[in-house]
C-alpha cells in the first residue's frame, strides 16, 4: 500500500513539471515503503535527530520516490511535492541536502554518494551511535570506478552499520547495462571484495525486501550489499518494459497510470 502511495505522489509531481526520471524512480519505490514504512528509526518531526538511521540515495535522480516517501512521513506539506524543480523549490531534480528536510546527503554525482555513506557510517560509529546507515545505487553507477574503491574501503574497516542495495534494473541511460560495460554477477564481485551479500529475486517484492533486510541486520562482522532485480519503471503503465531514463510525461499519461495505481490500491 504505501509503495503505492509512493507511485502516486512521484507522478503527481512528475506531471506538475511535465519530465522526469520515471523508470529509475519507479524501479525503487518498494525499497524505499519498506524503508521509510518501518526499517528505518526516523524521526520526522526532528529531521537532524542524531540518533536516526540515515539513508542515501546515490542515484540522486531517483530523488523524486524519496521527496514522496517523505512528505507521506510528514516531513513536510504534500502539497509542496508540486513545486519539484520549480524557480525556489525545495526539492530539487536530484537530492540536496541543503534544501530538502530529511534528505541526509546531496548526491547526483554518480559514485560520490557510495563515498559519502562511508564516511557518514564511519562518523556515526565514532560518535557510538547505534543506528545504520543506507545507501542506494544504481546499476549503471555501479559501471563507476569510485563504486570499487569503496567497495574495498569498507569491509576493510568492518563497516557493520553500512547496508548497501543495488538497483539492478539492467538499463542506463544509453542502453543495457550489459551492452554498455556489463556488471556480470555483481553480488559475486562485492562478496569477492568482503560484503556479505544477499540476491532478491524480486526486487519489487516488499516481503522479499524485508527478509534480506533482515538477514543483513544479523551480520554483525562486515558491510551488507543487497541486490535488488528490479524492473525499471515498474508500477507505471506507460514506462514499464519501455526503454526510458529521462523522458517526458504527459498529464494524460499520468492521469492514466494514476488512476490504475489507486484501482490496484482497492484490490489490496
Amino acid at each position: 500500500m504505501f509503495a503505492a502511495d509512493i507511485r502516486i505522489a512521484t507522478l503527481e509531481q512528475l506531471r506538475a513539471i511535465g519530465v522526469g526520471h520515471v523508470g529509475g524512480t519507479m524501479s525503487i519505490c518498494d525499497l524505499i515503503a519498506c524503508l521509510y514504512g518501518g526499517v528505518m528509526n526516523i524521526n520526522p518531526a526532528n529531521p537532524k535527530w542524531e540518533q536516526r538511521d540515515r539513508f542515501i540515495m546515490s542515484k540522486g535522480h531517483a530523488g523524486p520516490a524519496m521527496y514522496s516517501a517523505l512528505a507521506l512521513r510528514g516531513y513536510f506539506a504534500y502539497e509542496e511535492l508540486l513545486t519539484i524543480n520549480r524557480l525556489g523549490t525545495r526539492l530539487p531534480s536530484h537530492t540536496d541536502m541543503n534544501k530538502t528536510p530529511g534528505v541526509d546527503m546531496t548526491t547526483g554525482s554518480l559514485g560520490q554518494g557510495f563515498s559519502s555513506a562511508l564516511g557518514i557510517a564511519m562518523g556515526c560509529r565514532a560518535k557510538k551511535l547505534s543506528n545504520y546507515v543506507y545507501v542506494l545505487l544504481g546499476d549503471g553507477e555501479c559501471e563507476e570506478g569510485q563504486i570499487w574503491e569503496c567497495a574495498m574501503f569498507a569491509p576493510a574497516k568492518k563497516l557493520t552499520n553500512l547496508i548497501g542495495f543495488v538497483d539492478y534494473n539492467r538499463l542506463q541511460i544509453c542502453g543495457t547495462v550489459e551492452e554498455v560495460a556489463g556488471l556480470k554477477d555483481i553480488g559475486g564481485k562485492f562478496a569477492a571484495f568482503g560484503w556479505h551479500t544477499v540476491e532478491v529475486q524480486d526486487g519489487n517484492d516488499v516481503e522479499q525486501i524485508m527478509d534480506a533486510i533482515s538477514q543483513a541486520k544479523a551480520v554483525k562482522d562486515r558491510p551488507s550489499m543487497i541486490i535488488l532485480n528490479t524492473k525499471k519503471g515498474k508500477g507505471c503503465c506507460f514506462a514499464e518494459d519501455v526503454f526510458n531514463h529521462n523522458m517526458v510525461v504527459s498529464a494524460e499519461n499520468a492521469d492514466r497510470a494514476i488512476a490504475q495505481l489507486k484501482a490496484y490500491k482497492e484490490t489490496l
